[in-house]
């Protein structure tokens, strides 16, 4: 089966859109403690030289490097999640998360390097499902994509990803300590209203074609 024709799978269509939210939402809610210019964790200096907790403290203590890197993962999971800008919001994404991928590697992260290896994953899948697209910047031709509208190309992912990027922002913008339970919460109801949502528009023009 043709990339083309997988692209039709409603199923896999939700897949992607939601996986665009996950990732994306996750460095949202990840990079604004940086762009804050708070710790990532209160460990620090204290540790030995060749641990993960003194090489965060040495980017924190960096200052300007710690909030770029901050509104790097900010921009790249924004984009994800609007699903609009999706395309250029992997594109972006991916050598962001190579990298964190690498330094989960280099030192001891216990399973850190699953989560990690399994977003670096996502994101492989997110170029290519793009790749009809891409392909030009490797000087190949891009596909001539069918016009019909995809259940993936409905506004509603991108207002449903809009406001919880929004909601994201906003909550880790007034609280450092937070509830994994309440964003979490919060972010699937809003997921589970876009879908639904989604769906019903879905079968209702499958309906009237």
């Amino acid at each position: 089966m043709t990339l083309q024709k997988l692209k039709e799978v409603v199923w896999l269509q939700v897949f992607i859109i939601y996986t665009r939210y996950l990732i994306g939402g996750a460095f949202v809610f990840a990079s604004l403690i940086k762009i804050k210019g708070k710790r990532f964790t209160s460990e620090g200096t204290e540790n030995p030289i060749n641990s993960a907790w003194h090489f965060f403290e040495t980017m924190y203590q960096s200052g300007l490097y710690w909030q770029f890197l901050g509104i790097g993962q900010f921009i790249a999971g924004g984009l994800l999640m609007t699903q609009y800008y999706a395309k250029l919001g992997a594109v972006a994404f991916f050598p962001i998360i190579l990298n964190v991928f690498v330094i989960t590697i280099s030192y001891y992260f216990a399973y850190t390097p699953v989560i990690t290896g399994g977003m670096l994953l996502a994101t492989v899948l997110l170029l290519i499902w793009e790749w009809d697209t891409l392909k030009v910047l490797f000087n190949l031709s891009p596909a001539d994509l069918p016009k019909k509208k995809r259940l993936e190309n409905d506004s509603v992912w991108v207002i449903a990803g809009v406001v919880t990027f929004l909601f994201t922002a906003i909550y880790r913008i007034m609280y450092d300590a937070y509830n994994i339970f309440l964003w979490g919460g919060v972010c699937i109801l809003l997921g589970m209203i876009g879908l639904f949502i989604g769906l019903k528009r879905h079968n209702k023009r499958k309906r009237t074609n």
